[in-house]
């Protein structure tokens, strides 16, 4: 059977198991009792929400988003205390956990003390599951994503699809160093493709790119980032045998290259990446394109509204499809979702979108990775390419990068204990947070 006859079969297959799966929410939901939304309404929200922020540099937009995201998550209310008026937190389980994972943060008491670390993968899922021999129970969710909020000025993006929540920690203290999540990779990244040889029926119908993974959030705790590259820490992690183990084991695929991008490309005013300079990962080059401007959340549910009401199978597709195989039928869905409501109602194109790119980095976990995922060879064929123990990836770390930047700190006086935690965002206003943080943005 030819390359071109698997694809129509494969094809075909997926059309028809779609096609059953649209009739059977249509006949499970009745969109004529969904309320209409006023499409000039909408169109006068959507202006006004992407007015404010498309006026904004791509640092103080990303600093927007995390103030949303914190004032979102965790609500607040004025009280009357002892003390006199007050902003409180309204549920005080969020408080106990926001307190309980900002003491148990590392600190070093001397700059030497990198050295005494013993970093390991703490697996934060919520169900049973075969872990480095043992059965484990993940009930750590809500400190990952606690630690992931409040860590960095970066937005907690929740993905669709494959995800693998990690809490690094420090074996000898019990000390919590960052956080990792590894997810399904982006389907196209034009330099990465290009540096594999990829075409798009390997990496969509044979399910290649199942067989790579993207450190989607890898963020270090503070002084540990600062101080001790320890975003360069968690980077070598990613690829470490725990990782590729438990890949393997939720998801059924040999996992053999891993991706990731920068904060900024080469528009980056803040020096470099905090993964130039890393053994074993490679920059392929940067991505293409810009990035779209979100609209507020009460806007986010209208357009759904208004989506599913009048364009219910594009609705359908966005936010409700998926393959067989349980993967979402259409990546970036919401992206999606939102420029094609922008065009049907001819929001101006100039508020939409602003041009910046990310940094495309790319490690092969094994030498022969590439030809793997052209399909050229089987997985027994295989050739380990360095040793991705928790262990040797430490040292690297260590004699590489932390005995250096340690070194470097000192002789400049520069050598820090801060902590950065920005749980404070919950109690302040727009205006400041920018002022406190707007130069912390991408730290």
């Amino acid at each position: 059977m030819t390359t071109a006859e698997k694809i129509d079969i494969h094809q075909k297959q997926d059309l028809d198991f779609v096609e059953k799966e649209w009739k059977k929410w249509q006949d499970e939901n009745d969109v004529s009792l969904i309320d209409d939304v006023d499409e000039s309404f909408l169109k006068e929200t959507i202006v006004k929400d992407l007015s404010f922020v498309s006026k904004m540099t791509v640092q103080e937009y990303t600093l927007f988003q995390k103030w949303t995201e914190v004032h979102k998550k965790y609500p607040t209310t004025k009280a009357n205390t002892l003390f006199g008026d007050e902003v409180l937190m309204q549920n005080p389980e969020q408080k106990k956990m926001v307190q309980e994972v900002k003491n148990n943060i590392w600190i070093p008491e001397s700059p030497e003390d990198y050295e005494k670390l013993e970093p390991v993968l703490e697996f934060t899922d919520d169900t049973e599951k075969r872990f480095n021999g043992k059965s484990v129970r993940g009930n750590l969710s809500e400190k990952w994503n606690t630690l992931r909020t409040f860590l960095s000025t970066m937005k907690n993006n929740s993905n669709i699809g494959r995800q693998l929540f990690f809490i690094v920690k420090d074996n000898v203290s019990g000390k919590y160093l960052g956080v990792i999540c590894i997810s399904g990779d982006f389907m196209d990244l034009g330099p990465r493709d290009k540096a594999i040889g990829w075409e798009r029926h390997a990496k969509t119908f044979d399910g290649m790119i199942n067989h790579t993974a993207i450190g989607s959030s890898i963020v270090p705790t503070q002084p540990l980032g600062y101080s001790y590259t320890g975003g360069k820490l968690l980077a070598y992690l990613c690829l470490s045998d725990d990782v590729q183990r438990l890949w393997e084991e939720k998801y059924g695929d040999k996992l053999v290259g891993v991706t990731t991008t920068s904060l900024y490309g080469k528009s980056k005013n803040h020096g470099l990446s905090q993964y130039d300079g890393l053994k074993y990962w490679k920059r392929m080059g940067f991505t293409e394109g810009s990035v779209s401007f979100e609209p507020q959340k009460e806007t986010k549910d209208l357009i759904k509204q208004w989506l599913k009401k009048n364009h219910t199978r594009k609705y359908w597709e966005w936010y409700e499809a998926t393959r067989p195989n349980g993967q979402p039928l259409k990546r970036d869905h919401k992206n999606r979702s939102y420029m094609f409501t922008y065009s049907r109602l001819d929001v101006p194109k100039d508020i939409v979108k602003t041009d910046h790119c990310r940094g495309i980095y790319f490690t092969k976990l094994y030498e022969n990775t590439y030809e793997y995922l052209r399909g050229e060879i089987k997985e027994d064929q295989l050739k380990k390419r360095f040793d991705s123990s928790t262990e040797a990836l430490v040292e690297v770390w260590k004699k590489k990068h932390a005995s250096k930047r340690v070194k470097s700190l000192l002789e400049r006086g520069q050598f820090s204990k801060d902590t950065h935690f920005y749980n404070d965002i919950i109690f302040l206003d727009w205006e400041e947070t920018k002022t406190k943080y707007l130069q912390d943005v991408g730290r």
